[in-house]
């Protein structure tokens, strides 16, 4: 019997085949810059050199270099992807296509999480074929990650992994017409160290008109490093590497050792008398600006453009349960996370004792870890760019807790990404030790939110009265959904 043959697209760097999955057209590992070798690893990303022929676009491609990551006892592979594919050809996307086409449909580009040292398109949570059945173009990139990606190196540009999303977006308004997707009618999206970039992305001049529309999941519009911090973890680098802190002697490195001294740079203290370290020491990279995302998007950036921002409601679990750290909480645990955190640790705990009687040092210490790694950071994007009546401002907050390890993981971190990708029934999610728990989740809610998604990058609104910074509407997500004005603002406050 024979095969059917699979789509083939022609894209301005030349001609692909994809794979036909039911009404679904998937082209994987498509190019959108050229592999980063050498010395270009530290380079900003360049063309592509077109191929002659029909390119495979069949099976998944390498990733970037990264090290194997686990958290503890909670399996992230649906998450993180099961670590390092080695090939030099790794600046590619993913894109999930509806088979019937029809042109001009809107477009997603998501940007992965990892705490900007782990993550790739071959994790099973960005199957994008949801989104094409239900009549999206989505795409899904590779970007450079932990050394090459956003180690601040004198002689080289910054963030070099940013401007990696930037050419990806360059690519899609070049490519995603042959797709069926309409060009003018982008929404990017991220989660996590993705969505800090995606809020970086907001903040950079070059990407204006690059896209239409936002989605920040559990990002930090105040996550970037300073330059002064940043140098620190430059000079650690050079310093475990044996080499002088210049592009020229990291571009002589090869990938295995920049993978190594990356994860030897785990617990720098990066608190300076000015500024506290917006990653609470939980990674040595970020972003690096002179200007946090969310003052820049204050100042007038990304007013043309349609933002949905959001955490879940108990992101720092994630950091405490699977390791251990959780139940064992005490007093001094949560005095740690708040110095960690906060100029005026005393007055931030007792507020947060003030907001939630009767929690436990456990609940404390997660929700200060949580609002320091992504929910002032969130709030404070949110009001910056409600500031801006140009465009719409909405926020969520999700609330499904999830029963794995015990039921403590709860509402953490990652534990929305399964719904906005409507993957919420695949079994590796779900038992014990997987991030959905044992229980079965409820029947509506994944659907619900990745409609809700779809919704926003359509229309531009997501079903609920926008956000501003006087009511502060924001829809909390669980197995109901309830729209609720300024949640928390008690606790805002003590970040403002």
């Amino acid at each position: 019997m024979n095969q059917h043959p699979g789509p083939v697209v022609t894209t301005a760097q030349g001609t692909v085949r994809g794979l036909r999955r039911g009404d679904t057209f998937t082209f994987l590992n498509i190019p959108y810059a050229a592999p980063p070798r050498g010395a270009g690893r530290f380079a900003p990303p360049q063309p592509h050199e077109p191929w002659d022929g029909v390119r495979d676009a069949t099976v998944p491609g390498p990733n970037a270099p990264q090290a194997a990551r686990r958290l503890g006892d909670i399996d992230m592979t649906p998450y993180f992807g099961a670590g390092w594919s080695r090939g030099e050809d790794y600046l590619t996307v993913n894109v999930f296509a509806p088979a019937g086409g029809g042109g001009a449909l809107p477009v997603m580009v998501f940007v992965h999480g990892g705490g900007f040292v782990a993550g790739s398109t071959r994790a099973a949570l960005y199957d994008g074929s949801a989104f094409a059945r239900d009549g999206v173009v989505l795409v899904t990139l590779n970007y450079r990650l932990g050394i090459a990606g956003f180690l601040d190196v004198p002689g080289a540009p910054a963030n070099r992994g940013l401007l990696d999303v930037v050419a990806a977006l360059r690519w899609v308004r070049e490519n995603v017409s042959a797709f069926g997707g309409d060009p003018r009618n982008v929404t990017l999206f991220g989660q996590s160290a993705g969505a800090t970039i995606v809020g970086g992305v907001l903040a950079t001049p070059e990407a204006a008109g690059l896209f239409r529309r936002a989605i920040v999941q559990s990002g930090n519009g105040q996550g970037a490093f300073t330059p002064e911090q940043a140098a620190r973890v430059t000079g650690a680098a050079a310093g475990a590497l044996g080499i002088e802190p210049h592009v020229d002697a990291f571009g002589a490195i090869p990938d295995e050792r920049l993978v190594q001294a990356a994860a030897e740079l785990t617990g720098l203290d990066l608190r300076t008398e000015t500024h506290s370290d917006p990653l609470i020491g939980l990674s040595p990279f970020s972003l690096v600006l002179d200007t946090q995302p969310a003052a820049s998007v204050a100042a007038g950036l990304a007013a043309d453009v349609d933002l949905l921002v959001g955490t879940n409601a108990e992101e720092g679990n994630l950091y405490l349960v699977p390791v251990g750290k959780y139940a064992t909480s005490t007093a001094a645990d949560v005095d740690e996370a708040a110095v960690r955190s906060h100029p005026d640790p005393a007055r931030l705990v007792e507020t947060y004792r003030a907001a939630r009687p009767g929690a436990s040092f456990a609940e404390l210490r997660s929700a200060i870890m949580a609002d320091a790694l992504f929910g002032a950071g969130s709030r404070a994007l949110a009001d910056a760019h409600a500031a801006h009546p140009r465009s719409a401002t909405y926020a969520y907050r999700f609330a499904w807790r999830s029963h794995a390890l015990d039921g403590e993981l709860g509402a953490t971190h990652g534990v929305e990404l399964p719904f906005v990708f409507d993957l919420a029934d695949r079994p590796e999610l779900h038992g014990p030790a997987a991030l959905l728990g044992p229980d079965e989740a409820p029947a509506d809610l994944a659907g619900r939110v990745h409609e809700t998604w779809i919704r926003f990058a359509r229309t531009g609104d997501p079903g609920w009265d926008p956000y501003d910074t006087d009511r502060r509407a924001t829809m909390r997500i669980a197995a109901e959904w309830t729209q609720v004005d300024d949640p928390r603002g008690r606790e805002r406050q003590a970040w403002s």
